[in-house]
């Protein structure tokens, strides 16, 4: 398995290093399809155990055709799958943490555990990551630093992928980039919150040319619709145009119903938000069209 001879090549490294100062990233790529695991890993769930998320009213036109023929029992093995990949996943990063507990390197390192993308399973019809709907966004993000990060800490607030930079640097006592888009969490990880907490978080996928934003109430989720996707994920109309499609988080928090169309004041804040967003960090900004 792939994952087993990265063990090994991230134990030989940590061994060869031990003695100074290291940088060590482990990227595996699980649970990723065609969710690798060893045959011996295949009873580990039962796929009989998974409930099959529900298809909302506005989802068929976007459901990608590879899904659209897929039985319950079909959903439920892929479901089983992916389970197993996370827990093949899981006993990986179990060994790299041994290795460093067996190096007595456990209580001097920063290890930082995330993902860079999420996942849905069966929601909205779809086994893709590729879209705006909430368990595509939702990545896990655990650190450890022992003896300068509070034990038990859980941050509720918004957080994005760009703060982990920002974060290991600050904890490190580096210094910061010259440009930096995100802001460090240490101060959550010390028990506190910081200056000014995120009040909504961005995210895009470039492919299909689709972002969104969310605050605590609303999502609001843009597309341009002009690029037909090639990536295996194609739908009945490949290029619909330009959509919107706006969530109210609290009174519909599976995303089913797009309300856009009765709070256009909200629509105009969020696309104000977003291109506030991209006229901040994006490095093409200063070529926007008129």
């Amino acid at each position: 398995m792939k994952s087993t001879w990265q063990v090994a090549q991230a134990s030989r490294y940590l061994e060869e290093h031990k003695d100074s100062r290291f940088a060590l990233w482990v990227s595996f790529q699980e649970p990723h399809s065609p969710y690798d695991f060893p045959i011996e890993w295949r009873d580990k769930f039962n796929p009989a155990d998974f409930a099959v998320p529900r298809v909302g009213p506005e989802d068929p036109g976007q459901i990608p055709l590879i899904f659209r023929d897929l039985s319950p029992a079909e959903k439920q093995g892929i479901i089983a799958s992916y389970y197993t990949s996370v827990n093949f996943l899981d006993h990986n990063i179990g060994r790299v943490l041994d290795k460093l507990r067996q190096l007595n390197l456990e209580n001097d390192t920063l290890v930082v555990y995330m993902a860079d993308h999420g996942y849905n399973l069966g929601q909205h019809g779809r086994f893709e990551k590729h879209c705006s709907y909430e368990p595509a966004l939702r990545v896990p993000l655990l650190i450890r630093f022992p003896g300068r990060v509070k034990k038990g800490v859980t941050v509720k607030d918004f957080t994005e992928s760009v703060d982990v930079p920002a974060t290991i640097l600050d904890l490190l006592g580096a210094d910061p980039f010259q440009v930096q888009h995100g802001q460090s969490l240490r101060p959550y990880l010390e028990g506190r919150r910081p200056p000014k907490p995120r009040e909504s978080i961005f995210s895009e996928y470039l492919w299909a040319e689709e972002a969104c934003v969310r605050t605590h109430r609303w999502k609001y989720a843009h597309a341009t619709g002009v690029r037909a996707r090639d990536d295996g994920y194609k739908t009945d109309n490949p290029t619909p145009g330009r959509t919107i499609r706006l969530w109210d988080q609290k009174a519909d928090p599976g995303e089913f119903t797009d309300v856009a169309g009765k709070h256009p004041e909200v629509v105009a804040e969020l696309q104000k938000l977003m291109l506030t967003r991209f006229r901040s960090t994006h490095p093409d900004a200063p070529n926007e069209p008129g």
